[in-house]
Order: structure tokens, then C-alpha cells, then sequence
């Protein structure tokens, strides 16, 4: 099979995806909130962001690399952290995570992955972040920061704009809930998509192994709990300023807060020591009536101009990523777009859609004469401060 020929692009893999997969596992996936008016948006002003075709530059050989809180990548982006990886195909945190130690960009864990954190310590390489979801109870924190060090994580990020459930409506039609409860109509879907039903089985149905062990612990100790909540929403607290300070003072390493959107924020969290700020609106998945996350970009960069900032949502191709870059991201990440690849090619899914990035960035700074990636917000049509939306 041609790859190249037959899924040249993202919305290629997303359609291939789509087929190879049961229906609640694409709308999973697929899935944002409310009308997903924010979604649009997420794509419509990324789309808005034009820059100079270049004509007459001679030969040159665009430079992806980049350097990223210390640490030297090859390209200037990786795998977001995607809750209930595992569903969208058996093994999937594994098979991204060693595509991503192999091409030697950053792999995202979620606090709600369907593997533990030493089940992903073969495959992550160095590239290894780990997402979290603060848990309520210090204790939970503190273990669970201790075990993904250990699992070699180096980079943590907190993901702080989840302070209550989002509705999700696509997913609730679906019929899916986190645990999956199968029904008739799952059954029939998955019926329907042998390859990834018989996958699945092997692998065991996906669940969220880390949540559960301290679920478990939970409702052995207290009578708060009850045992059949979702785990995820057990560990889960509703994190404050303070919050952030503590798991500051616990994690020696570099330190993202995801889920900033107002420059304030930015400051605030950068003077307390945060290492990186993540200008992110979670794709869409948690809140519809709020601004793109590329319109906020500008601003947050011109309020904290030495500090790294990680972008994404909304991002679809390597087009995109020059966008992010150009508007003051340092580094952008993606999590749908490796979900669909997987979804659509299994194994051989996240080193294509690497190199369908890789190739796309190339083909666009040639087209508008950047050589390296520093060269991006000169080639701008509107740079902020000259008609870029604020």
C-alpha cells in the first residue's frame, strides 16, 4: 500500500479512521461539546492566519528543528496527552508513544490512559511527558508523580481547564460512557469492525488503569466513595492557585500548565515558577461558548515573551503548525490527529502522519521562504499589532 498515494493528508486518515473503527469509538474521539461552535472556531481562525508567498529565494533547505525547555527535537511538535487512548485501537498508547521515542518528538501521557505509567517505561524512550489531572488527595498526587518519574517522564503537564464534566452530546448519542457499558447497538459496531473488536479482546477492555488502582484505594478507606463511579472523577479534584504551588514544590522537573487562555493567568503562573505555559481550549471536548485558541495566542505571548508556550487545538496539518509558530508558540501538540492515524493504520499510522507533517511543514516554508522555524512570524500577512486578532 502507497501510503503516500492513498492518506496524503490528516483528513485522510481521519476518514479512514472513521471506517475501521466502531461508531462510539469515532464519536469518542471525534466528539467536542455543546453545537462544537468552538471547534469551528478552533479551525476557522487557524485558517485565517495567512502569510507572503515568497518568489526568488534561491536554493535552501528549511530547518524544522528546534529547541524546547532545554531539551533539542528534530520537529517543533508532538503527541498531545488523549484520555482512554487505548480505545481507538488495541495498544494504542504503546504504538504512538514508540513512534514518537523513534522520530524523537515528545508522547503526552493522560492521567486517564488505559495503561500504566511502567507499562509505557519500554516505549517512551526520552520523550516521555506526563499528564495530570490533579487528584483531590495529596497523597494521590504525590504517588502519582513518583511513579511517573520513576517511569521516566521527565516533563509534567497539569491540566487545569477541566474543573467540571462537559456534556459532550455526540458521545452521549453514541451511547458511550467512561467505563464502556456495552449494549446492543456497541455490540453490533463492533460486530461490524472485526480487526479492532478481536484487537480489543486481547488486549482486554480498556479501562483506566491508573484512576482505578487509587479508586481502589478510596473505597477501601473511606465510605465517601462509591465503587462504581468513574474512577477518573474519584482522583479528580477541582485544583486552585494553592494547588498549583504544591505540585510545584513536589516535581523537580520542568513543569507545563495546559488549558490557559488569558495572558493574566500566563503571568501569574510563570512568576509562581511554572516552567511552560500550554495555550489550549482542550479542542473543544470541555466548553463551546469560549474564544479559538489561536486568537488568544498573541496575547499571551506578548505577555510573557521569555516564556515557552506549547500550543494546540484545532491543529490538522503541518500548515497549521506554522501558524502556531508564527503567532509565538515554541512547540505545538496534537491529539486527534495520532488518534486518527492509529485508528486508520494501526502500527504503521503515527510514522506516517509524522512524516505527513514533516513533509507538509517543508513544502510550506519553501513556499514562503523561511529557512528556519524563527523565520516564520516575519513571513505573516497580518502579524499581531498590524490586524491579527488579539
Amino acid at each position: 500500500m502507497d501510503l503516500n498515494t492513498r492518506f496524503p493528508a490528516v483528513s485522510d486518515l481521519r476518514k479512514r479512521a472513521k471506517r475501521r473503527v466502531p461508531h462510539f469509538v469515532f464519536e469518542y474521539l471525534d466528539s467536542s461539546t455543546g453545537a462544537e461552535d468552538q471547534t469551528q472556531r478552533n479551525r476557522g481562525d487557524l485558517q485565517d492566519v495567512h502569510f507572503w508567498p515568497a518568489i526568488l529565494k534561491g536554493k535552501f533547505d528549511p530547518d524544522l528543528s528546534t529547541t524546547f525547555m532545554g531539551r533539542d527535537y528534530p520537529l517543533p511538535f508532538g503527541c498531545a496527552p488523549v484520555g482512554m487512548s487505548g480505545i481507538m485501537w488495541p495498544r494504542a498508547e504503546k504504538i504512538i508513544s514508540a513512534a514518537c521515542a523513534k522520530a524523537g518528538i515528545p508522547y503526552g501521557m493522560s492521567t486517564v490512559a488505559t495503561v500504566l505509567p511502567e507499562q509505557l517505561a519500554p516505549t517512551i524512550g526520552d520523550q516521555g511527558w506526563f499528564q495530570m489531572y490533579m487528584p483531590g488527595n495529596p497523597d494521590f498526587r504525590a504517588d502519582m508523580l513518583k511513579r511517573a518519574k520513576a517511569s521516566g517522564f521527565h516533563t509534567l503537564i497539569v491540566t487545569v481547564d477541566t474543573p467540571f464534566e462537559s456534556s459532550r452530546e455526540r458521545q452521549r448519542r453514541a451511547n458511550l460512557t467512561i467505563p464502556p457499558k456495552v449494549n446492543l447497538a456497541m455490540i453490533i459496531s463492533m460486530m461490524l469492525h472485526p480487526e479492532w473488536t478481536l484487537g480489543t479482546l486481547k488486549e482486554g477492555i480498556p479501562s483506566l488503569k491508573l484512576c482505578e488502582e487509587y479508586a481502589a484505594q478510596a473505597n477501601a478507606n473511606s465510605t465517601e466513595f462509591h465503587s462504581l463511579a468513574h474512577a477518573g472523577h474519584i482522583i479528580r479534584g477541582q485544583p486552585g492557585w494553592d494547588d498549583i504551588a504544591a505540585i510545584r514544590d513536589l516535581w523537580d522537573g520542568p513543569m507545563l500548565v495546559k488549558g490557559v487562555q488569558k495572558p493574566e493567568d500566563a503571568v501569574r503562573l510563570t512568576e509562581m515558577g511554572i516552567d511552560g505555559i500550554w495555550v489550549s481550549n482542550h479542542s473543544g471536548r470541555q466548553f463551546d461558548g469560549g474564544p479559538s485558541s489561536i486568537s488568544r495566542l498573541p496575547a499571551i505571548r506578548a505577555a510573557i515573551p521569555d516564556t515557552p508556550i506549547v500550543f494546540d487545538s484545532g491543529v490538522m496539518g503541518g500548515l497549521d503548525i506554522l501558524r502556531a509558530l508564527a503567532l509565538g508558540a515554541d512547540f505545538v501538540m496534537m491529539g486527534r490527529a495520532f488518534h486518527y492515524a492509529v485508528g486508520a493504520l494501526g502500527e504503521k499510522g503515527p510514522p506516517h502522519l509524522i512524516n505527513i507533517l514533516r513533509d507538509d511543514m517543508i513544502s510550506n516554508m519553501g513556499q514562503i521562504g523561511a529557512g528556519t522555524l524563527a523565520e516564520l512570524p516575519a513571513c505573516l500577512m497580518n502579524p499581531p499589532g498590524a490586524g491579527q486578532t488579539p
